[in-house]
């Protein structure tokens, strides 16, 4: 397990456990009271860091190398029922953009999602989650195809943003990403998206669209990275703590501000403690999502899709 700074506090407490387990196994000495209080600190402990997480930490959990990324889900929600689809039919199969077909609790889904690298060799070949303009594209021919024979879309969003090239530039990167999210607001079938990790800028808008958005607890989504936001307004990266704060990105932000429609809740210390709790409470909100669309009429559906996003941004002072 790898540990975050701000819980080295854990790790501490936890080698000091093992140590007295060890000694308690090695020796005839009981070290059943000791363990016991170590125990119960250490379970004190988790509870006061996870409950009492800022902003930049919640950033760093939905970062965290051993959390589970889109194909995870995918797999523990699909099992063997899950086919994935290959291409946009235009230039090139984008890897860091994975979509197909799938059965969540008996209901057939097409599932799209933005893939990122376990080690250094699959990040390079999934491109650190970052999708090129035929990412987007084979994403929305997958829609296209969902809508064409009446199946829910299922959205995983995770990623640190469109992949910023000069070669996506010229194959249209903006071009692509706002025509998703025009075609994903009149898509005439139930949209479900689950921000999974990270949900930076139109990388994430660009599959973002839907009638029912939900955020894992220790998730974000914004316009820009805490980093790229610390690096224009103070031309560093050294505030990226306070950008963090300011830009409003974790989950109980945006629920406050009425932009997701629910928060999904993990197992203490994050997704990566309790990956099968964490895939059956993913599970839940997903079917729950469905359940609330699917007696909805092509009007009723987009209608509300409609008013959904016209919506937001509106204040009264």
């Amino acid at each position: 397990m790898e540990y975050l700074d701000f819980e080295l506090p854990i790790k501490e407490l936890e080698d000091q456990l093992e140590k007295c387990l060890t000694i308690g196994e090695e020796s005839e000495v009981d070290v059943t009271t000791t363990c016991k209080k170590i125990n119960k600190k250490l379970e004190e402990t988790k509870k006061n860091i996870y409950k009492n997480l800022t902003a930049w930490q919640r950033v760093q959990l939905s970062r965290h190398p051993s959390r589970p990324y889109t194909l995870d889900h995918v797999r523990a929600l699909c099992g063997e029922t899950f086919l994935e689809l290959h291409g946009d039919r235009g230039f090139k199969d984008d890897k860091a953009m994975i979509g197909g077909l799938g059965k969540i609790g008996g209901q057939s889904f097409m599932i799209i999602g933005q893939q990122k690298g376990f080690n250094t060799k699959t990040r390079q070949y999934r491109n650190f989650g970052m999708a090129n303009p035929e990412g987007y594209r084979k994403a929305l021919r997958l829609m296209k195809m969902a809508e064409k024979f009446g199946i829910p879309v299922v959205s995983f969003i995770d990623t640190p943003g469109a992949f910023p090239g000069i070669e996506a530039e010229e194959r249209g990167q903006g071009e692509a990403i706002a025509r998703n999210i025009i075609e994903m607001v009149r898509l005439t079938v139930p949209i479900i998206v689950v921000i999974v990790g990270e949900g930076a800028s139109g990388g994430a808008l660009g599959i973002g669209v839907g009638d029912r958005v939900y955020m894992m607890e220790n998730t974000w989504y914004s316009v820009i990275s805490p980093e790229s936001c610390s690096s224009i307004l103070w031309k560093s990266w050294d505030y990226k703590e306070q950008a963090a704060e300011a830009l409003k990105l974790t989950s109980t932000d945006m629920k406050n501000q009425k932009l997701v429609d629910d928060i999904i809740p993990e197992p203490l210390g994050g997704a990566h403690y309790d990956r099968e709790t964490a895939f059956k409470t993913v599970k839940q909100y997903i079917l729950k999502g469905f359940n609330e669309l699917k007696d909805l009429s092509t009007d009723e559906l987009i209608a509300q899709r409609m008013d959904k996003y016209c919506n937001m941004g509106e204040f009264k002072e």
